[in-house]
């Protein structure tokens, strides 16, 4: 039975499309722990430990987040743009990118925030438009 993420990837369930590659996807977290938090994923592999990944696919991952993390940080400002990998929620491997202005923005026990649909819109628009002049 497929993820909901490869769901998602495949556009079975919308998403807020923020980059996709032919092997991988990135989409705005619905419970952003921060303006333009953004979930990549492999399309085609449903593992749910990044260190199960073969070679392959773990760096095309990892090359692919760093694009779509670059785009991100010119498109909502921040100091950096952090990074985790927890794959407890979602047996899918997914990085979390996630704008930071402190290091505690990386805190998942904090209240995640609740935007409304134009803004998660506007602001996956904004990443895809940086992510597609790279």
């Amino acid at each position: 039975m497929a993820t909901i993420f490869t769901k998602i990837a495949k556009g079975e369930i919308p998403s807020y499309k923020c980059a996709e590659s032919e092997d991988f996807y990135a989409f705005l977290d619905i419970s952003p722990l921060a303006k333009g938090h953004t979930l990549v994923i492999p399309k085609n592999v449903e593992d749910d430990y990044i260190f199960h990944l073969d070679e392959a696919t773990y760096q095309g991952l990892t090359k692919f987040a760093r694009k779509v993390a670059i785009a991100l940080k010119a498109a909502v400002p921040c100091k950096r743009v952090g990074v985790a990998v927890l794959g407890m929620e979602v047996p899918h491997t997914h990085i979390h990118l996630v704008p930071l202005q402190t290091e505690g923005d990386l805190d998942f026990r904090k209240t995640k925030l609740k935007l409304e649909p134009a803004e998660m819109a506007s602001i996956a628009s904004a990443i895809l438009a940086e992510y597609e002049k790279l």
